[in-house]
């Protein structure tokens, strides 16, 4: 009977997080927290190694970027905060943003909102579109960045169909 009991708790630990949205967060959605529903969910890896498990939260029926979605990371190592932001300005560069002054502003806010993250840690951006994003880390609002610019750039590093991580975008949109 313990060996069962074992296994089976072996097992679960194998399993994802289920996921969901701190209250903060779903506070956010239009009208009411029941409109947040996850859509997709799927890992990033980088050279074999875990790094997070993401999840698009969505207001609606379906992914729009004109609607407020939510991006949830859940970590799964160590990573710091100038790591975490140098990575996103890079991105962002790369998918076309090239005014410098915005890139720095924008490096400026990302360096305030994000903290260094270990296993287990959660951070999730809110795309909140004619206002900017909003993000949270483990359930506490920790800033907003208020231009929808932000928003469109931030995100798409996930979303737009350039990512260097296309598999997770179609997990994520679930898309096949």
């Amino acid at each position: 009977m313990k060996a069962v009991a074992a296994l089976l708790l072996a097992f679960s630990l194998t399993l994802p997080a289920r996921a969901e949205l701190p209250a903060a967060v779903q506070a956010l959605a239009p009208e009411s927290p029941a409109q947040w529903r996850a859509l997709g969910q799927g890992e990033m890896r980088w050279l074999g190694f875990r790094l997070y498990e993401a999840t698009l939260w969505v207001s609606g029926e379906r992914y729009q970027d004109s609607a407020p979605f939510a991006l949830q990371l859940r970590y799964a190592r160590e990573i710091s905060r100038d790591r975490l932001v140098s990575s996103s300005i890079s991105e962002m560069r790369r998918l076309g943003w090239r005014d410098e002054a915005q890139l720095r502003r924008w490096e400026s806010a990302l360096e305030s909102i994000f903290p260094d993250v270990a296993a287990g840690h959660v951070i999730v951006g809110v795309s909140l579109p004619g206002r900017g994003a909003a993000f949270f880390h483990d359930g506490r609002p920790v800033g907003e960045v208020a231009d929808p610019e932000f928003a469109r750039a931030f995100f798409a590093i996930w979303l737009d169909a350039r990512t260097r991580a296309p598999e997770l975008r179609a997990r994520l949109l679930q898309e096949s």
